[in-house]
């Protein structure tokens, strides 16, 4: 489930109802990103997903001559938003497709928040007056460094800042009864027998003046000077960097357009995803001791997603940079396994990270569980049963699991597997095998989907 902080700011920004507000996912965020700050995304190695936009601690103003300060015109626009969720479910029976688990549970939940907002826009015509300011000569090194990294670059436009300090609340408590397991469920972990109550209670105070969402556009630098993508679309083929558009360049955009790009994804179903993903562990030229330090070492790394991109991004340098720690082992081991570091094995590893990158942090500690439980095959093929029949279906349909595919995970891995279904969009029913395919949990599916896969194939080696 996502935290508090994230559920709370995509309510906030389903309901202001603007298509470009993104939510800010976790509260480290909230404080780095301002008006005019800088996001950087990589296009993914996949057609299947997209990477996260990481905020930097850099703004548009960093990288431009001194000039004269900004025109302040930014239009404010003030509101209030509180949200109360009080939910109660019982559920008797077993999800243990045929284990004899006999129970009764009662859950309550109560979640509130209040939040007092003001959303900070910024005019059209604020950017022409910011294009008199030119780009230094050389350029930053900031720059030179996104150049080479092959990054997009985009600009902070508008914010959804907090004028207040909202106190979030999450108050849960489960009764139970008989002997049971409770799949997924943070409160309550292991088998019991009796009548037990279990009660959980979080706050998290939220700075004022925290930004919760905001807008983006994509920036693009060529030979005569830098400009606004104004028409922002993730989907769009257009690059901060063009190819061959360096401070010698020819001034022209090398792009493919968007119609050629919605051809290209339009056929795209689950056959196109396995073959992707197949392919990558084909060309993969790691050995088993490779495959399994690897393996041991990003599983000591998934309670860490800073970690995680620190070994992304120094992969994708030419010579690798150093990292201490699992990263470092991973780069060290890397580097001998092969006469050819970075060829097919790099890929995959950074395939593998980018799979990782897309999933929550709940789906990374139920990853490492399931890592440790040997049960990667299992939940593949679970996955790969719900993806493959639903995968292009644009409406809210319901499925049922299969119990031959359920029976492999009995237990505290059935309810491992729950969770990571329930953190893609699924909502899994305590007793029950059921749900409802939701065409947002394609993404973040297809991505557990390479996660699994990829895992599954480093485990044989142990």
């Amino acid at each position: 489930m996502p935290s508090m902080f994230e559920r709370i700011t995509k309510k906030l920004v389903k309901e202001i109802g603007d298509q470009e507000l993104r939510p800010v996912k976790c509260l480290v965020s909230a404080t780095k990103i301002h008006r005019f700050s800088l996001i950087r995304r990589k296009k993914a190695r996949s057609r299947f997903w997209q990477l996260p936009d990481i905020p930097l601690d850099v703004s548009l103003m960093h990288i431009l001559e001194p000039g004269s300060s900004v025109p302040d015109t930014a239009v404010e626009v003030s509101a209030d938003f509180s949200d109360t969720e009080v939910r109660k479910q019982q559920a008797a029976g077993s999800v243990n497709a045929g284990a004899e688990v006999g129970f009764s549970e009662e859950t309550a939940a109560c979640r509130g928040s209040s939040l007092k907002y003001q959303i900070v826009s910024t005019p059209h015509e604020t950017w022409p007056e910011l294009q008199k300011r030119k780009l230094p000569d050389p350029e930053p090194y900031f720059l030179k460094q996104c150049r080479e990294a092959g990054v997009n670059l985009y600009v902070v436009t508008d914010t959804v800042e907090l004028l207040n300090s909202p106190v979030l609340q999450d108050h849960s408590s489960v009764k139970v009864s008989g002997i049971c397991f409770i799949p997924w469920n943070i409160f309550v972990k292991g088998k019991g027998q009796g009548r037990s109550l279990q009660v959980k209670e979080k706050k998290l105070t939220v700075p004022k003046g925290s930004v919760v969402a905001y807008k983006r556009k994509q920036l693009l630098f060529y030979s005569t000077g830098w400009g606004i993508h104004h028409i922002a679309d993730d989907n769009d083929d257009k690059e901060t960097f063009p190819a061959g558009e360096g401070k010698e360049g020819s001034g022209k955009f090398s792009l493919r357009s968007r119609d050629a790009l919605g051809q290209q994804l339009e056929g795209a179903d689950f056959q196109l995803l396995q073959e992707e993903v197949s392919q990558n562990v084909k060309a993969a030229e790691l050995s088993k001791d490779m495959q399994n330090i690897v393996f041991s070492n990003l599983l000591a790394m998934l309670g860490d997603r800073e970690a995680l991109q620190d070994l992304m991004d120094t992969l994708e340098q030419e010579p690798f940079g150093h990292l201490d720690g699992a990263g470092g082992t991973i780069l060290t081991e890397l580097q001998k396994d092969s006469c050819h570091p970075g060829v097919g094995s790099k890929c995959l590893i950074l395939y593998l990270l980018e799979t990782l990158m897309v999933l929550s942090d709940i789906q990374h500690v139920l990853l490492a569980q399931s890592m440790e439980k040997r049960i990667l095959l299992p939940q593949r093929d679970l996955v790969r049963s719900i993806l493959e029949p639903n995968f292009n279906c644009s409406e809210n349909t319901p499925f049922t699991l299969q119990p031959e595919l359920l029976a492999p995970l009995q237990g505290e891995g059935l309810a491992i597997t729950y969770g990571l279904l329930d953190e893609c969009g699924l909502k899994m029913e305590l007793n029950s095998p059921g749900s409802t395919w939701d065409p947002e949990a394609q993404e973040p599916l297809s991505a557990l989907y390479g996660a699994l896969s990829v895992l599954k194939q480093l485990a044989e080696a142990r």
